[in-house]
């Protein structure tokens, strides 16, 4: 495992790295399904695209793509229900509290940055504690571009006030690791997100990859 130094930030990805929103974003999913007669859907299939957000939901519920007819008004539909259980079973991954509460006692800052937009992201920071703990939430609307171009982690970077070869970018998907590379920060792979089933981290632009979130203090030296 490698060992990161001169680390004075660290930024997050947030489902499927930080928190496990699997179940609200599969359920909403399920429920168009099941709206419309079709059977029901085992949460395993919809968990490996978690990441992929909409796209990745609805490609599992009906097999389509964007360039479908019917994806706009199946994404707002989509849009719609998901926002009505967005913390329903949403959890902070097990060792996610104790990872923040150790950054925190080290005097580290840390901060999120994800592709969801203010409309997802707001309401959840709100209602989860720990979150509401971030020195700084980067959205995916936030900067005229979102993942895997660099401009979410600089914005978050010049909040922080940390430059950018100090910070070091936590993410689940390979995207993170572009972006985090492009900005010129250091990047760690979470391979206990939402890796999709062709997903082999090892190929990706990482620094190190870690297999459970207290990995990271390991990468950091941290005790």
């Amino acid at each position: 495992m490698s060992v990161l130094q001169g680390v004075q930030a660290v930024l997050f990805d947030l489902d499927g790295t930080l928190i496990d929103s699997a179940p609200d974003l599969g359920g909403a999913a399920d429920e168009m399904r099941v709206g419309r007669g079709w059977p029901s859907l085992p949460p395993s299939q919809y968990r490996p695209h978690a990441g992929s957000g909409a796209r990745g939901m609805l490609q599992v519920a009906f097999g389509i793509t964007p360039e479908h007819a019917d994806y706009e008004p199946l994404r707002e539909e989509f849009y719609r229900l998901y926002e009505a259980r967005l913390t329903l079973h949403t959890r902070p991954f097990d060792e996610v509290p104790a990872l923040i509460d150790a950054l925190e006692a080290h005097g580290l800052a840390w901060g999120v940055v994800t592709n969801k937009a203010h409309r997802f992201a707001d309401p959840l920071v709100a209602a989860m504690p720990l979150l509401g703990r971030a020195a700084t939430v980067v959205c995916g609307d936030t900067t005229p571009h979102a993942k895997p171009h660099p401009a979410p982690l600089l914005e978050a970077a010049r909040r922080l006030g940390v430059a950018p070869h100090c910070c070091v970018y936590v993410g689940d998907d390979e995207r993170d690791m572009l972006a985090g590379r492009s900005a010129g920060m250091r990047t760690l792979a979470a391979g206990y997100g939402y890796l999709g089933p062709l997903a082999t981290t090892e190929h990706w632009p990482a620094d190190a990859r870690i297999l459970s979130p207290l990995q990271l203090l390991k990468c950091l030296q941290l005790p």
